[in-house]
């Protein structure tokens, strides 16, 4: 199974510090600027959505120039901006819309003058283009470039980013089977386990 960064929209405050911390550490490593996450908000919740670097990687597999692929060390699902063209197929494909088409304006180039559209906040980026920019897929990388992991994870204030790894998830799915079954016999949640950690 693979890594990736899941969030706990319970602990979300939706205050973006996730997404300046991510733009600032790939824009530091020369990698576009575009925040890999996305927060996504409703009445009651906000949480970021990121890559989960899935096993059978749809974006990988529809990708024309094969500029997405998993790592076979680490198994990370990771574009190489280079290579990348920007058709956006890999946006389309992801089920779980963690990619987002972005590109480097040239506003502001030395000898660069030119008419470039402007696009309400709201539009979405796959509908978005600008004269002479090369848009290239980005998505979550586990900032594999920093020893220290996903910025993200580190600056969350409320600690609502977790780092899920095939340990994670099973310990997690032990705690839910015992908590299922302590529901099922009428004995309150605390109570159960506390007495489950007695018996361990």
């Amino acid at each position: 199974m693979n890594r990736f960064v899941i969030a706990e929209a319970s602990r979300c405050i939706g205050c973006n510090t996730c997404m300046a911390a991510c733009a600032t550490a790939h824009k530091a490593a020369g990698l576009q600027s575009q925040p890999r996450l996305t927060l996504t908000k409703t009445e009651d919740i906000s949480a970021p959505v990121l890559c989960r670097h899935c096993e059978e990687a749809f974006c990988a597999r529809v990708c024309p120039v094969n500029a997405i692929t998993q790592d076979a060390e680490s198994s990370r699902v990771v574009v190489d901006e280079k290579s990348c063209v920007g058709c956006k197929m890999c946006a389309l494909a992801c089920p779980f819309g963690a990619i987002t088409p972005s590109g480097t304006s040239t506003a502001g180039v030395a000898g660069v003058k030119t008419m470039t559209p402007t696009f309400s906040k709201s539009l979405d980026p796959m509908l978005a283009w600008e004269i002479g920019v090369r848009t290239v897929a980005v998505k979550c990388d586990l900032c594999a470039f920093n020893p220290d992991g996903p910025a993200c994870i580190r600056v969350c204030p409320t600690k609502g980013l977790v780092l899920v790894d095939h340990e994670t998830l099973r310990r997690a799915n032990v705690i839910k089977k015992k908590n299922n079954a302590w529901q099922g016999s009428g004995m309150p949640i605390a109570t159960a386990l506390a007495t489950f950690k007695e018996r361990e």
